[in-house]
């Protein structure tokens, strides 16, 4: 550092009477820092003040030290002049100004600059957004910072080309630690939304902690949406692989993909298996409980900051998450006849909010159904109207609590189902309602309320009853010409 930068920092600067009424109306200079005006501890930096062409002299000083202005002549033929801090501190960060000599006397005071010491020593804040980063298009967020240190006041920072910030007080969260909550849109896809927050104390405003890991909005628009899926199926075992696939027949260039209730959004580069198809595949594995969840993905052009609209959502489910596990049983039985009603009956003695049906090898989402209580038993009965042998297989039950809806327990035990077709023609379609509400279209199984056995067990005691009454008839019509013969005779 220069010895009069050195004596400014340590004795102060102020303009003295002479210098005050020296000032006139010429315009003020430009002052700015680089690399930038937030610096980390111990890192250099370089402050420039630049003025007129007839500028002769420059001066910087510092906002609340009394003493000498620090005086650099212009660089060259150049009309600006620098100022070093090889070493930044918490002691050499704070308000600078500056202004120049001219031949028709001294300038204005520049527009502060204001530089701030970054502190390792300072946990970094978090930074959040809600209800979550994937804003569509024209809509607002509330971006979220939150620290477990007691700062004062957070700073949100938007990177870009204009780096804008805003400051707001923290408040005091019922769990201890304290937060702020910035309101952030319309937002456009007419640039990147890139966040960082900071926090400091009240006492120390130029003295912040490091930023937080950035966050970036995504803008979802209305360009057609791609499709998500997974090969492994919606079930998964903890330790599986789990591979996501983001796929369309636009060509996009890249696809993020995004879990409800999480910050990150990863992004891959797409693939195009063939002409006017892209595709992504996101690996997930080895599975965890934290991999339970819903997700969707978005396509998006790499010239633009616009995403697609969402896919539809895929729910992950990971089993073996609660010690429980459920048994599967059917009635009437685990063979029956095309066009026959079955029921799978799931039942566990542990309470279970909800029951789920899957059939091995489907890609459908599983059946759910609230669990009912009938002592000594949480159960579900899942109903199946006028089988056919596509829906013979092998099926499994778990049970989930609402509190934790994408955690399942242990399977209960495999069910074979076996359907035998009509001979002399094919098998009738299944009948009944469709799937709940919510759920995809075409179901494994057709959830109904339960109802009697069909086919021949169902009606062999109406074919019973009508035997008995016509032999009954026939007897009596018998009888009845007997007595006329006689009759006759009789005559």
């Amino acid at each position: 550092m220069t010895p009069t930068l050195t004596a400014l920092l340590c004795l102060g600067l102020s303009l003295g009477p002479r210098t005050r009424g020296q000032a006139g109306t010429l315009p003020k200079p430009t002052l700015w820092a680089e690399p930038g005006s937030v610096i980390s501890w111990g890192r250099p930096v370089t402050i420039w003040c630049e003025g007129p062409l007839e500028a002769q002299e420059f001066r910087l000083g510092k906002e609340g030290i009394s003493g000498p202005w620090d005086r650099q002549r212009p660089l060259g033929p150049r009309n600006k002049a620098k100022f070093s801090i090889p070493y930044m501190t918490e002691h050499r960060a704070g308000r600078y100004q500056c202004l120049y000599l001219s031949p028709a006397g001294w300038s204005e005071h520049s527009d502060p600059l204001e530089l701030v010491v970054m502190i390792g020593t300072y946990s970094k804040p978090w930074i959040s957004a809600l209800p979550g980063p994937v804003v569509t298009s024209g809509g607002k967020v509330t971006l979220q910072c939150g620290s477990w240190q007691g700062y004062g006041r957070f700073v949100l920072a938007k990177e870009g080309g204009h780096h804008l910030t805003w400051t707001l007080d923290s408040q005091r969260h019922p769990s201890g630690q304290v937060q702020a909550l910035f309101p952030v849109g319309p937002v456009t896809p007419s640039h990147r939304w890139t966040f960082t927050c900071y926090g400091y104390y009240r006492s120390e405003p130029q003295v912040w902690s490091g930023p937080s890991d950035p966050l970036e909005l995504l803008v979802s628009g209305v360009s057609r949406k791609p499709s998500l899926l997974t090969q492994q199926g919606p079930v998964l075992a903890p330790g599986e692989t789990l591979t996501l696939q983001c796929h369309s027949d636009v060509t996009y260039d890249r696809f993020t993909l995004s879990k409800e209730g999480t910050q990150d959004l990863p992004q891959r580069p797409a693939q195009q298996p063939q002409a006017g198809l892209s595709q992504a595949d996101f690996l997930l594995g080895p599975v965890s409980s934290s991999h339970g969840g819903q997700y969707r993905c978005y396509g998006g052009h790499s010239l633009s900051s616009e995403w697609s609209a969402p896919s539809d959502p895929l729910d992950i489910l990971v089993s073996g998450q609660l010690p429980v596990t459920p048994s599967l049983s059917v009635q009437p039985g685990p063979t029956v006849s095309s066009g026959e009603n079955v029921t799978l009956l799931c039942q566990s003695q542990i309470k279970m909010d909800t029951f789920l049906l899957c059939k091995e090898g489907a890609a459908d989402p599983p059946l759910h159904l609230r669990a009912e209580y009938r002592a000594p038993w949480h159960q579900a009965e899942f109903s199946m109207t006028a089988v056919t042998p596509a829906l013979g297989g092998t099926y499994r039950c778990y049970g989930s609590h609402s509190s934790s809806p994408y955690l399942l327990s242990r399977p209960s035990a495999p069910l074979d189902l076996g359907v035998s077709g009509p001979s002399g023609g094919p098998s009738p379609p299944p009948s009944g309602p469709r799937s709940p509400a919510g759920g995809p279209e075409d179901q494994p199984l057709t959830p109904t309320d339960p109802g009697p056995q069909s086919g021949l067990g169902r009606h062999l005691p109406v074919l019973v009853g009508v035997s008995v009454a016509f032999l009954l008839l026939f007897l009596l019509l018998v009888l009845l010409l007997l007595w006329r013969h006689s009759r006759r005779r009789k005559a």
